[in-house]
């Protein structure tokens, strides 16, 4: 067939489409359920934190946009142009809660958290979220690389000790920043540079401690989770200090980056450190330096796609089973003997409409949503433009897909029950199983990967850090899969699906 007739064949579907009420209207049913769910649910969430109006304070933001932690203990003088620091690290200790074993006796241990840092960093003086780059040992990760939050370099294994000191390195060159990690302070090995576009002439240089808090995880029978996150600190001992270039000199400047102030003014309750003996450098901090996920995400607004999805996947259904039920598949037949083609005429057709309402649908819902979050107070993680429009586009694309791949299991049942039966027991139930702590972690993380379900990723926002503690799992908002490869996963299944459909009606009688 040419391509005019290709063209006859989708201008056919869509006049199919657009001329029953029925389908318009639950169209427009679906995307209004979305909306309607999510900002019922927006409009409905408030936080108050006691603070000024009782709106919660919103987390920082790094230089990339995005929230983060950034509390630490800095011990630093200014460097004005080129430079370099380096020290050794020659003992990192510290102390974790633990759950009390014995009500109201506290249970502290010694130890450190694997991700407790101590090291060199360069940063753009000491506001909270300001550019840096950092040279640093960790409690159970090594030496690493680390700058502007979201950026880890990987350095030599092994940890730190009285009898097995790490030397640490940060050279400064314009904008340029590159770390060296050395066993003996003789031989370097470079680990990672960075650029920072952001960094001004003059920085602040010098020592940081950091340990977030000792994240527990305690599994339900049935599914379900609890989560604490207890206090930590990490203690460590630098010598051999030396800061190459124009500094201010001096004594050292002490500040608690990211401590808030008790009410009364009075020290905070876990306040960070410093000691001097001699050429030894004693800092105690707590804290973190990294991406934060605490706070509402875009995506919450979303509440109501699997609702709205229900409403999608009947339409698109429905589409191809009622031209069974009263036989005018044969009449549609007729006039494309080319039965794939048919198909494949109908499937744009659905699936592009579905895109439209669906992109309409989380256009209006994550805009107006996030607004009327942060209206009643919530903080919500901000993101970068292109990430919103993702969100949205990829949601669009979801619904599209779903659209599809019902209209597929339609065609392949040719009856209406089953079909939609079958469309949402693969892509809502799953999702619904996997988001809602019904099913242990590793179940529901395999589910998103396995099911055309790994498709909701793409609605994910704020993606895993593997240096930053916290709880990944999808009952928390994390999918086991990137955006895009779980809409891959998902897309893949609307083709196998579709491409039985076409088997079927070429050797089958309609």
């Amino acid at each position: 067939m040419s391509r005019g007739g290709s063209g006859r064949l989708l201008r056919a579907e869509w006049t199919k489409f657009r001329t029953v009420r029925g389908w318009v209207l639950g169209l427009a049913v679906a995307t209004l359920v979305i909306v309607t769910l999510g900002l019922v649910a927006a409009s409905g969430s408030h936080t108050s934190c006691g603070g000024p109006n009782d709106v919660c304070p919103t987390a920082p933001v790094g230089p990339g946009g995005e929230a983060v932690d950034d509390h630490f203990y800095f011990v630093h003088r200014s460097l004005t142009g080129d430079g370099s620091i380096t020290a050794r690290v020659s003992s990192m200790t510290g102390h974790i809660r633990k759950p009390d074993v014995t009500p109201g006796v506290r249970n502290e241990v010694d130890g450190v958290v694997p991700w407790a840092k101590a090291g060199v960093i360069v940063k753009d003086g000491t506001r909270q979220g300001s550019t840096y780059a950092a040279m640093m040992v960790t409690g159970g990760h090594g030496a690493r690389m680390q700058y502007d939050f979201t950026q880890d370099i990987a350095g030599r294994p092994g940890g730190v000790s009285n009898d097995s000191p790490r030397w640490l390195r940060l050279t400064r060159s314009g904008k340029e920043l590159t770390g060296y990690e050395s066993v003996d302070g003789r031989r370097w090995t470079t680990v990672g540079t960075a650029r920072l576009a952001g960094l001004p002439d003059t920085v602040q240089v010098g020592l940081f401690v950091a340990s977030p808090g000792d994240l527990t995880v305690k599994q339900a029978d049935f599914g379900g989770s609890i989560q604490q996150i207890r206090f930590t600190e990490a203690i460590a001992d630098f010598d051999q200090v030396a800061v190459e270039g124009r500094t201010s000199g001096g004594a050292w400047e002490r500040d608690d980056i990211g401590v808030t102030m008790e009410p009364d003014g009075s020290t905070p309750h876990h306040p960070g450190g410093f000691a001097q003996s001699g050429d030894t450098y004693t800092v105690t901090g707590v804290g973190d330096i990294g991406p934060t996920g605490d706070g509402l995400r875009i995506e919450s607004t979303l509440s109501g796609l699997p609702a709205g999805l229900v409403g999608v996947i009947v339409i698109a259904v429905m589409f191809v089973t009622a031209e069974y039920r009263r036989g005018l598949i044969r009449t549609s037949l007729l006039a494309g003997p080319r039965r794939g083609r048919v198909l494949a005429a109908k499937a744009t057709v659905i699936g592009a409409v579905t895109f439209v309402a669906g992109l309409a649908a989380a256009g209006i819902v994550v805009v107006a949503g996030t607004r009327i979050l942060r209206s009643n107070g919530n903080p919500v993680l901000p993101v970068s433009t292109f990430t919103e429009l993702r969100v949205i586009a990829g949601v669009a694309v979801l619904a599209a897909v779903a659209a599809v791949l019902a209209f597929a299991l339609g065609a392949l049942f040719r009856n209406s029950a089953a079909a939609v039966t079958a469309a949402v027991a693969v892509i809502v139930v799953p999702h619904v199983l996997a988001t809602t702590s019904i099913l242990p972690v590793g179940a529901a993380q395999w589910l998103l990967r396995l099911t055309p379900a790994a498709g909701f990723a793409v609605q994910q926002s704020i993606p895993e850090y593997p240096h930053v503690i916290a709880y990944y799992a999808p009952s928390a908002g994390y999918y086991p899969l990137a955006p895009w490869a779980g809409l891959a996963v998902f897309c893949a299944y609307a083709a196998l699906a579709l491409g039985l459909a076409v088997v079927r009606i070429r050797r089958r009688d309609a």
